[in-house]
């Protein structure tokens, strides 16, 4: 086992289930993780803004479109835990351009969410 593993918390081991289900379920989804969490140091935080990053952007980026939709988008959360701030105004902007956004908590919930856009193209 990687030595790094024990340093994984909860979420981290959520996104890479909802990942691996993706690229099983759906081999031809264009799906990606944003890094975008974390700690930077000052430099890591000017070079972020400098190079055009913004706060809030959801944990699992789908591209490939359906019927209805341009792209599905989920914010991951663990326990009680809820979008903030940055990231509902992120869910916004991107409903405001014809994605299918969710935020999601339980990993059966998240198969459901992937599973109704790829094949019922019927989520909002």
């Amino acid at each position: 086992m990687n030595p790094f593993y024990k340093f994984l918390g909860k979420e981290d081991h959520l996104q890479n289930m909802v990942i691996n289900y993706i690229k099983l379920q759906h081999p031809n989804a264009l799906v990606i993780h944003p890094y975008n969490e974390g700690r930077r140091t000052p430099f890591e935080r000017f070079k972020f803004k400098f190079l055009g990053g913004i706060a809030g952007v959801p944990d699992v980026l789908i591209f490939t479109p359906n019927q209805n939709k341009n792209g599905l988008a989920i914010e991951l959360k663990v326990g009680r835990n809820k979008p903030t701030k940055n990231q509902n105004q992120m869910m916004d902007a991107l409903r405001s351009c014809k994605w299918s956004v969710h935020w999601c908590n339980d990993f059966d919930k998240c198969k459901q969410i992937i599973d109704l856009y790829f094949f019922e193209n019927v989520l909002e």
